[in-house]
């Protein structure tokens, strides 16, 4: 067994039963490294610095995140963040670049509902509640 192998083997035992990477792991350290390079430009001593502890904040609990054996409210954390801004964000961008449809929220169970662009005002039945929506593709 080579040296690369042992290592290996060996980093993999130390992370049995932790959390390791997850989408909010790699979002914090995304945000760190865009905050390290907006530091690059900041003139001001406070702002710079202010700027570096949060970046380094970010990274030390990441760090926490990564080794933690909590795996059930790392878990949770992780379901909050793709709840309630991964996916958010993931949707708008998704929609952003389909220009053959138009999409509308049900107004009762707020379901996306999909429809082609240019029929002119229609009635939406909403597949999962019934309820109707009124719009112009």
């Amino acid at each position: 067994m080579t040296f690369l192998q042992r290592l290996k083997n060996g980093i993999s035992r130390f992370m049995y039963g932790r959390n390791g990477a997850d989408h909010l792991g790699l979002g914090l350290l995304w945000t760190a490294i865009l905050l390290e390079a907006v530091n690059w430009f900041v003139r001001s001593d406070a702002a710079h610095n202010v700027i570096s502890l949060a970046s380094s904040a970010l990274l030390l609990w990441e760090v926490f995140r990564l080794f933690s054996k909590n795996l059930y409210a790392r878990r949770r954390e992780n379901a909050w963040f793709l709840t309630h801004l991964w996916q958010p964000v993931r949707d708008k961008l998704g929609r952003a670049k389909d220009k053959e449809h138009k999409y509308f929220s049900c107004p009762n169970c707020r379901t996306v509902c999909r429809v082609p662009r240019g029929k002119g005002k229609i009635i939406i039945t909403c597949p999962k509640c019934g309820g109707e929506i009124h719009g112009k593709s």
